[in-house]
């Protein structure tokens, strides 16, 4: 959906080439959707508790009821305690994304950064009030938005992402530490901030 970019943007990526920062944004993905999810279902598909009809029960409820079936009373505190920090943590830099892009694109203002930051303020207190499946309708309108406008641009930039990412993997094929060199390729040396790919050569 685009929000993990923000950072990877920001970062500083070894080896230096930006293919290599795009695999390791991948692997985050595999972690986090593949390996953490299908846990996550596995714990509840193993516990058995699905198997008792739990009616209307879902989503974090479902998570500790099973995890507590499998290894005890604690199983839950865990659960709220995970979420806890995984949804305050989320809070924070989705936040952080948000303002940084605001900054990014000359709205700097004083008195535009006071209101955003009274919007994201009340946005929390609503999600937090609001009907679960009114916040679930709402996020998922959200995550669509987000999901259209990064799809659209990973369409329009695969051009460059095969090109870069077939240089790095030819760089290592060939055992050399890839390294992004803008020079060859001058198309995009006009779309890239100066001297951000720049490093100091050896004497």
């Amino acid at each position: 959906m685009g929000s993990a970019p923000n950072v990877a943007a920001s970062a500083t990526p070894y080896p230096p080439h930006p293919a290599s920062q795009g695999y390791v944004q991948m692997l985050g993905v595999f972690v986090d959707t593949i390996v953490i999810c299908s846990a996550t279902a596995a714990i509840i598909l193993a516990s058995g508790i699905l198997n008792h009809s739990p009616g209307n029960i879902s989503g974090i409820d479902l998570t500790q009821r099973a995890l507590t079936s499998s290894v005890g009373a604690w199983g839950a505190s865990f659960v709220a305690v995970a979420i806890f920090f995984f949804a305050f943590t989320s809070i924070i830099a989705n936040y952080a994304y948000a303002e940084s892009n605001l900054i990014f694109l000359e709205h700097n203002h004083p008195a535009g950064l006071l209101i955003f930051r009274c919007a994201a303020l009340a946005m929390v207190m609503f999600g937090s009030m609001a009907d679960l499946p009114v916040v679930w309708r709402l996020a998922d309108i959200s995550m669509a938005l987000m999901a259209i406008t990064n799809l659209t641009a990973i369409l329009l930039l695969s051009g460059v992402a095969f090109k870069l990412t077939k240089d790095y993997n030819h760089q290592r094929s060939i055992g050399r530490l890839p390294t992004f060199d803008a020079s060859y390729y001058p198309e995009l040396q006009s779309q890239l901030e100066p001297g951000i790919w720049e490093r100091e050569r050896p004497r």
